[in-house]
């Protein structure tokens, strides 16, 4: 005997998340069929509104509910230093430590030869045209410390490739190069480091 089309559809749509398998997929499924039909509902609405009610940042590439997003429309923010992050999430995530007040540029990923995600299928470009046609502002007091890049990729293979890449087409650029202290443990997301973890990162970050 076979499941109803409604739920092994469901089950199917549920098998095609990350790290979600067929039974991790029937158990979400069934978990849904005791609840009762305005959650369903609520679920449905939340599900069709999360590309309707959100859009991407022209200035620093995140996901946003507006254009500019909220950090990027701040002018208090010191556009001085750009923080260079692989994803929404860690933007995020250091976001929370309340250490760093500059702002953002979104890659949209790492480069990951096994998954075959190459440089330019990431904003690389955007971030070397936004250097070199000076959309980081000249320093105005040498107290604003100058122009820095810093570079808060996951001490993963992923992220260390990546970081070497940038370093390579930043330095030429004569901007101050930084990137996170140490203190995360190597094969770690950023997503999933504590606040403190991040915020001792940002203020021991070193020199590239």
């Amino acid at each position: 005997m076979k499941y109803p089309l409604a739920i092994q559809n469901l089950i199917d749509q549920f098998s095609e998340l990350p790290t979600v398998g067929p039974k991790t997929a029937e158990r979400y499924v069934f978990y849904l069929l005791k609840q009762n039909p305005e959650k369903l509902k609520n679920l449905a609405q939340a599900i069709a509104e999360l590309k309707e009610k959100t859009t991407i940042c022209q200035t620093c590439l995140a996901i946003s509910e507006s254009n500019p997003c909220q950090i990027c429309s701040d002018v208090s923010r010191n556009k001085q230093v750009i923080c260079i992050v692989a994803n929404t999430q860690n933007m995020l995530s250091i976001e929370a430590t309340g250490e760093f007040k500059g702002l953002y540029h979104i890659l949209g990923g790492l480069i990951n030869t096994i998954e075959s995600i190459k440089p330019e299928q990431l904003n690389i470009k955007q971030l070397i045209e936004k250097v070199k046609q000076n959309k980081i502002p000249q320093p105005r007091t040498v107290q604003r410390g100058g122009q820095e890049i810093i570079l808060a990729l996951d001490p993963t293979l992923e992220g260390e490739t990546t970081a070497m890449y940038l370093v390579k087409f930043l330095k030429p650029c004569n901007l101050k190069i930084t990137r996170l202290a140490k203190g995360l443990p190597m094969g770690t997301d950023l997503e999933y480091a504590d606040e403190m973890t991040l915020a001792n990162a940002l203020k021991n970050r070193t020199n590239l």
